[in-house]
């Protein structure tokens, strides 16, 4: 798979993106769109750049970013018109391409290696990006390189409206200086570990050893010493997408359900299931759908978004409970599903830690790694969280 020429397309602030484009009264303004508007709590889940440049950063509370900015201008989010706007981006591409594969709402990649027809690739980026932005007046960034993780880290540098070209002779001057937490898919946590074995760049990371890496980290520490070394033989797969659109379960009740507590349990194991085929996947969720059988056979759905994209059982089955409750209608329940939505790929999404619970966090997500790891090692009835009344 040599000489592959791959993009990666990433619309900027999406979501506010596509407000500005529906009212251009909001262009150039800072912009934050907000679950729960209305209330304070509300968590701010993408800013414009103007908001962003007066330290609005998602995700933060609402009352947060309006302290930073009290200029913000708030809107509630569309979730219909954002599928609407992203289909239509994804048309857009797959008009220049028969290698299309969406990695989330607003970002995928193209393998243009047959389909440049003698253009220069970055002439090909520019007009993708000029057609996206005149033909839905949604601004994008574009990475270029000879494999996925290349590309996807050349979009991430130019920022918005840019167009960047990473080649794999560049990787030793251009990526090894940076620190490893700059490497797409390495987060907070594997950061520490790194810091620990006196890993600090990505040049650190190509100069200490696969073998090495992998005794530590399993088979993500091969990855991540490919990557050091520019390294990624993944395929740009249209099918891909397809089995990674959703994460879900389902369980039919042993008796009919008649209350919040008769449900309870069934919540906190579809929870779990969900959480552990994430991170088995090496993905996050943006939202959970809610499915609701009545013994009627009537059947329901509902989502909501979540605070941030997560994989955290215990956040899971926090939002999964409140849908619950604010979704039921009273009558006899059968039969309940829980699937996560809009799955992100991890390193491409962070949570914002909070001055105050930011060891909670820490805590929570070592548990939760310790029973991953035993599961994996004993199988996945071997340990379990408990679930309390």
């Amino acid at each position: 798979m040599s000489h592959r020429i791959i993009f990666h397309i990433d619309l900027n602030s999406f979501y506010a993106s596509v407000e500005a484009a529906d009212d251009p009264s909001l262009k150039g303004k800072p912009l934050a769109i907000a679950g729960n508007a209305k209330k304070r709590k509300g968590i701010v889940v993408t800013a414009s750049y103007e908001a962003k440049k007066m330290g609005v950063k998602p995700p933060v509370p609402l009352w947060e970013a309006k302290k930073a900015c009290p200029d913000l201008l708030v809107r509630e989010p569309r979730f219909p018109r954002y599928r609407e706007m992203s289909a239509k981006f994804f048309e857009v591409l797959r008009s220049k391409t028969g290698l299309v594969e969406p990695v989330s709402i607003d970002e995928g990649y193209l393998d243009m290696t047959k389909y440049l027809y003698g253009k220069h690739p970055v002439a090909v980026a520019q007009s993708i990006q000029q057609e996206v932005l005149d033909t839905l007046g949604l601004p994008c960034s574009i990475g270029i390189g000879p494999n996925k993780f290349l590309a996807k880290t050349a979009s991430d540098w130019k920022k918005p409206l840019g167009i960047k070209v990473l080649r794999k002779r560049d990787v030793q001057r251009l990526l090894w200086p940076l620190p490893c937490e700059e490497m797409h898919g390495i987060g907070a946590r594997t950061a520490e570990k790194l810091k620990q074995l006196s890993i600090e760049t990505i040049g650190d990371i190509a100069a200490y050893g696969e073998d090495k890496l992998k005794s530590t980290f399993g088979s993500s520490g091969g990855r991540m010493f490919e990557k050091a070394w520019g390294i990624d033989s993944r395929p740009v797969d249209p099918e891909s997408a397809e089995e990674f659109k959703s994460i879900g379960h389902s369980r039919t009740l042993p008796e009919d359900a008649v209350s919040l507590q008769d449900m309870a349990p069934v919540i906190h194991l579809l929870s779990n299931l969900v959480a552990q085929r994430l991170h088995k996947k090496y993905v996050y969720a943006s939202g959970l759908q809610l499915t609701i059988r009545y013994s009627t056979w009537e059947t329901i759905q509902r989502s909501i978004r979540l605070p941030y994209p997560l994989s955290d059982h215990q956040t899971i089955e926090s939002c999964a409970k409140e849908l619950l409750e604010t979704s039921w209608n009273g009558d006899r329940v059968r039969l309940l599903g829980l699937t996560g939505i809009d799955l992100i790929e991890k390193g491409s999404a962070v949570k914002q830690l909070d001055l105050f619970s930011y060891q909670k966090d820490k805590e929570e997500w070592d548990r939760d790694e310790h029973v991953r790891q035993l599961q994996e090692r004993f199988g996945p009835t071997a340990v379990r969280r408990g679930y309390y009344k």
